[in-house]
């Protein structure tokens, strides 16, 4: 029998509580309160300063008019924002959907919808959430389906889980776009000129001022409660770098690979995920050009209890802890302050457990000053008019969001000085 934290329910909308909620978003989770968030000892307080300290939220009008346009009645809309930060993803959807479509769903991992407590639970679903659910996810999509032919829209991140890396969007999951053509199907049943869309969605943050000394104290943080000895004038990069080579160096060690530092970096992390992949392949006996990942998760949900479960687990789990670091933190000669600070954070979600600040961190990560919000809506995509496949069309999601990430950076860089130093995870 499946307990809360499996079972789907669907969710109960209330109007008068998403109303409600959202002033209480803006000025206690997003702004902050305008004068006392900036008193000396009273902007330490996270509901005074904003949790999310987001100051500035940049959404040109000419945007959320090209989101409103494709929602509302006679269209399944799915919006579909990228996803680089925890907690602030729910806080910044919020605010979006209240401006163009606020009765819209809005997808969130099951650990919060149902992982909570009973009144929790009742909470979440009263603000429309939907429980994802993982292997088990066939009621949240036929209740989306039918949700979004009312005309109210759903929000998913078709990144899934959160990754820490607003500059690079990663892989996307194709069930935003499978959704929207159910529902296009099923819409033109009764209507013929029924449209479905899948509208995404780009945010990027960045500090309203130099952060150096914060990211120092982070990095403090870090090092002494994963026990990694502390080097003296080292600048954030440096330390921030030193962290992941001492945890690249443990799991080298845990795997049985001996540690060659005079390797670049990505050369060794690469060496290892390719060490572990070979070593799951052979606890699975796999065919030739199975991906040992996926089977792995298929796997782990049929034999639970066999034998051989706990090494095939503890190995997907290294796997998939060493691939949240990937080529977006080796692309570039140079790191800004932003992304330093989403790997601190990374590192704190993987890595740091064990005591009540951690478990915050984990659920309520805490930003290291005031930021800029910088939303932009890239081209909808169509469904109705589109020809291709349901995974062409999430390729062409994908590729649109890039361009607008990429373009965001690329007025930044030309209007905004930015602080950055030479990346130590860059090869050359």
């Amino acid at each position: 029998m499946l307990g809360r934290l499996d079972t789907f329910v669907a969710p109960q909308p209330k109007r008068w509580v998403i109303r409600a909620m959202t002033p209480v978003n803006r000025v206690f989770m997003l702004g902050g309160i305008p004068l006392l968030r900036d008193v000396p000892l009273l902007r330490r307080v996270p509901g005074i300063r904003g949790v999310t300290n987001i100051r500035v939220f940049d959404f040109p009008a000419a945007d959320q008019a090209r989101l409103a346009v494709v929602c509302g009645a006679g269209k399944a809309t799915f919006v579909t924002p990228n996803h680089p930060e925890f907690f602030t993803d729910w806080m910044i959807d919020k605010e979006v959907l209240a401006r163009v479509s606020p009765w819209a769903a809005a997808w969130a991992t099951h650990g919060v919808v149902n992982g909570l407590g009973r009144a929790m639970q009742k909470f979440w679903l009263a603000n429309n959430l939907i429980a994802q659910i993982p292997g088990n996810a066939g009621a949240a999509r036929e209740h989306s389906v039918t949700w979004s032919l009312t005309g109210n829209g759903v929000l998913l991140h078709p990144e899934g889980a959160v990754g820490w890396h607003a500059d690079t969007v990663a892989p996307l999951l194709p069930g935003a776009a499978e959704m929207a053509g159910e529902a296009l199907e099923r819409g033109r049943w009764e209507r013929p000129g029924f449209q479905a869309w899948v509208a995404p969605v780009v945010w990027k943050l960045v500090f309203l001022r130099d952060v150096e000394r914060e990211l120092a104290a982070e990095c403090a943080y870090v090092e002494k409660r994963l026990r990694i000895a502390v080097e003296s004038g080292l600048p954030p990069p440096r330390r921030v770098y030193r962290i992941y080579e001492e945890l690249l160096a443990r799991a080298e060690a845990r795997s049985g690979l001996v540690a060659d530092r005079s390797l670049p970096f990505s050369e060794r992390h690469e060496a290892l995920i390719t060490h572990l992949e070979r070593q799951l392949s052979g606890e699975l006996t796999l065919s030739e050009g199975q991906e040992p990942q996926r089977v792995a998760r298929r796997w782990l949900r049929e034999n639970r209890g066999h034998e051989r479960y706990s090494a095939v687990k503890a190995l997907s789990g290294e796997i998939a802890l060493q691939r949240r670091i990937g080529p977006f933190a080796f692309a570039n000669p140079l790191v800004t302050q932003e992304e330093l600070a989403e790997h601190l954070k990374r590192i704190r979600n993987d890595y740091c457990a064990g005591t009540l600040r951690d478990t915050l961190n984990r659920f309520v990560p805490q930003p290291a000053a005031p930021r800029r919000a910088i939303l932009r809506v890239p081209e909808p995509i169509g469904l109705h008019a589109w020809q291709g496949s349901a995974a062409e069309a999430t390729e062409e999601l994908r590729r649109r969001m890039q361009a607008a990430i990429d373009t965001i950076n690329a007025e930044l860089a030309s209007s905004t000085p930015r602080v950055t130093y030479p990346n130590p995870f860059h090869a050359g």
